[in-house]
Formats: structure tokens, C-alpha cells, sequence
């Protein structure tokens, strides 16, 4: 059988080709990613508009573009927006750092929150609050909890990769070595808490639960930033990470430099995972829900980026939402988070399982 020529490969149904360049279209993908865009930029404006001062979403559009009365003006400029754009770029970062885990690791457990990630940055937070006592406004004010969140997950994610990595990357053992390491910082951080003072007890536990609570424009823009600039490196290298999933041997048939590609986007994906936490705290299970969701929507048999980007952002937001409005008790983001990826963490293992056997009956 012969292979297509470049002329008959883009006269195919959905194949478009401009020179050198040439696209595939595929309506239904395009199609759900932008139903994806328009949820999330609804649940912004809700996000924005619902509380106990209500705004209608004309009201809300109106007064970001310079429209809008002095009230509402101070209302969303100064409480909401900045509150709305964290859970924003944390949901975005969170999904598309677990999309890039789960893709590299070729495992659908694999997240920051399982490989210690989120727990390695929500110790370094815990021992900056709790070690230093009485000195901890001064200091953190100079070093900051966003600071010292974003080193203590890089150095967990760096330290997770150097153990798993031996003759390649295998999805199995870095999945084992990120659960053994989340469990000696989940227990380093609990004998913090237990040992610290009484009021570095609730200010930590505070930032450990992930909450978006009296966020700012202070603590928006490093974690803007710093999104952004991972995200374009990202978009810049994901075009390498669709023949990695055929194997390691496919890849670097290919032209792959696998080892390269793999340590840049797994440092992208942790760098990403660590801003989300510097910003908002270890808010769980995003990362692990907001991909196989977005893979099952668009039928991809590999995490799609930018849709579990804005599933991530989209699962933030709403659950936000549901904490402040729904909730009798208001309640910060990542006990519904959890609430919500929990039971999805069981289907996955389930499911799991339940593949496993049918594959050796």
C-alpha cells in the first residue's frame, strides 16, 4: 500500500494546507473547546456579579471597560476582579500542568497533587509560617508565602524526577515516588502544625486548606506573570509531546529529543503547579479531574492542553462560586475541589482496575 502524496494528503476531508503548513479540522474538538471558553467566560462574570451586593453581567462588562457607576466600580475593581482573575490563572495553570504530568508519566493518576508537588510547596509555605514565630511578618513580607510555596514545589517536583529518572521516564515509578514523597512532606507538615504556635497554627492551616479569600491585585500579577510566560513555552513545545505517546522509541524515531522535551515540560508543569499555589494555596484535585474530564469531552485518547486548561478554570471558578453562594456556610475552594474530585479519584481507580482485568481475561 502506497503512502499519500502531500496533493492527495490535502485534498482529504478536514486536512487545510498553506505551503509548507498544513491543518487538520475537527469540528467536534473545536466545537467543545469553544462551549469550554464560553462556560468559563460565564462563570467569570457570575463569579464577579453574584455575592451578597448583586451585579447583572451587563453590569459587570459594563464597569471593567470603564462603564459602570462608582459603586460597582469599587465592588468589582477592587474585591471581586482581582478575587475572579486568581481562580482564573489558578484553574488554567492547574489543568494544564496536570495534563502535561498525566501525558509524560502516560498515566491518568499521575497530577502535582499525587507526584508531591502541591504538598512539597504547602510545606515550605507551613515551615515559613510556623519556624519562624513572631518574625514572621518581617520575613514574609521580604520572602513572601508565594515565594516560598513556589521553591518548596520546584524542589519536590526536581527531586521526584531525579529518583524516577533510570534508563528513561517510566509512568509507574515516578507515580510511586511521588506518593512516597507526598507522604513524608504530609507528615513533615503535620508535625509543624502540631509543634508551632497556636496563631501560625490557624494562619498556615489557612493557606493549606486553598482558598482565594482576600486575594489582591498584589497577589495577581506574580502569579499572572509567571502563568503566562510557562504557558507560551508550553505552546511552544507541546507540538513535540503527541509522538511521545506512541512510546519512547516512536518518539525518537521521529526526531524527539526525548530527553530534553520531557525535562522542559515537566519543569513547566511543575513550575505551573507551583504558582497555583503561591497564588491560592494547594487547591486539590484540580489538576487531576480537570484533564480526563477534558479528554472524555473532546473523545481524545490523550489529555488535550487547552481544553484542561479551561476545564481546570472552569472546575475553580464554579466551585468558588458554589462556596460563597450556594454553600449555607461559606467555605474556601478547595474543600469543594475536593469534594468534587474525591469521588472522581475512586471512578478513575475503578476504572482502572476494571480495564486491567478485562485485559487479562
Amino acid at each position: 500500500m502506497t503512502g499519500r502524496t502531500a496533493p492527495e494528503a490535502a485534498s482529504l476531508p478536514g486536512v487545510f494546507r498553506a505551503g509548507r503548513l498544513s491543518l487538520v479540522w475537527r469540528p467536534w474538538p473545536v466545537l467543545i473547546t469553544a462551549v469550554l471558553l464560553v462556560a468559563t467566560l460565564v462563570a467569570f462574570c457570575l463569579s464577579i456579579g453574584l455575592g451578597e451586593f448583586q451585579i447583572s453581567i451587563p453590569q459587570v462588562l459594563a464597569t471593567i471597560f470603564g462603564q459602570g457607576d462608582r459603586a460597582d466600580s469599587f465592588v468589582i475593581m477592587t474585591l471581586r476582579l482581582p478575587r475572579a482573575l486568581i481562580g482564573l490563572v489558578v484553574g488554567l495553570a492547574l489543568g494544564i500542568s496536570g495534563a502535561l504530568t498525566q501525558s509524560i508519566a502516560r498515566n491518568p493518576l499521575a497530577s502535582p497533587d499525587v507526584l508531591g508537588v502541591t504538598s512539597g510547596a504547602g510545606t515550605a509555605a507551613v515551615l515559613l509560617v510556623t519556624v519562624t514565630g513572631g518574625a514572621a511578618g518581617a520575613i514574609t513580607a521580604s520572602i513572601g508565602l508565594p515565594a516560598a510555596a513556589l521553591a518548596g514545589g520546584l524542589g519536590t517536583g526536581l527531586g521526584v524526577y531525579v529518583m524516577a529518572l533510570r534508563r528513561g521516564i517510566d509512568g509507574f515509578r515516578l507515580l510511586l515516588i511521588g506518593v512516597s514523597i507526598s507522604a513524608v512532606l504530609e507528615a513533615i507538615t503535620n508535625w509543624l502544625l502540631v509543634t508551632a504556635d497556636i496563631r501560625d497554627v490557624g494562619r498556615a492551616q489557612g493557606y493549606l486548606v486553598g482558598s482565594l479569600d482576600g486575594r489582591s491585585w498584589t497577589d495577581l500579577w506574580p502569579a499572572l506573570i509567571g502563568a503566562a510566560g510557562l504557558v507560551l513555552v508550553v505552546l511552544a513545545v507541546a507540538f513535540q509531546l503527541k509522538p511521545m505517546h506512541f512510546g519512547d522509541d516512536v518518539a525518537a524515531g521521529l526526531g524527539v529529543r526525548l530527553p530534553v522535551v520531557r525535562a522542559v515540560l515537566l519543569l513547566c508543569a511543575v513550575l505551573l503547579a507551583g504558582v497555583a499555589v503561591s497564588a491560592a494555596g494547594p487547591v486539590p484535585f484540580v489538576a487531576l479531574v480537570a484533564p480526563q474530564v477534558a479528554m472524555r469531552l473532546l473523545r481524545f485518547p490523550t489529555p488535550p492542553l487547552v481544553a484542561s486548561g479551561l476545564c481546570g478554570a472552569l472546575l475553580v471558578l464554579g466551585s468558588d462560586l458554589i462556596a460563597r453562594t450556594i454553600l449555607p456556610v461559606p467555605l474556601p475552594v478547595g474543600i469543594v475541589t475536593a469534594t468534587i474530585g474525591g469521588p472522581f479519584l475512586v471512578f478513575l481507580l475503578v476504572r482502572a482496575n476494571l480495564t486491567k482485568t478485562a485485559y487479562r481475561s
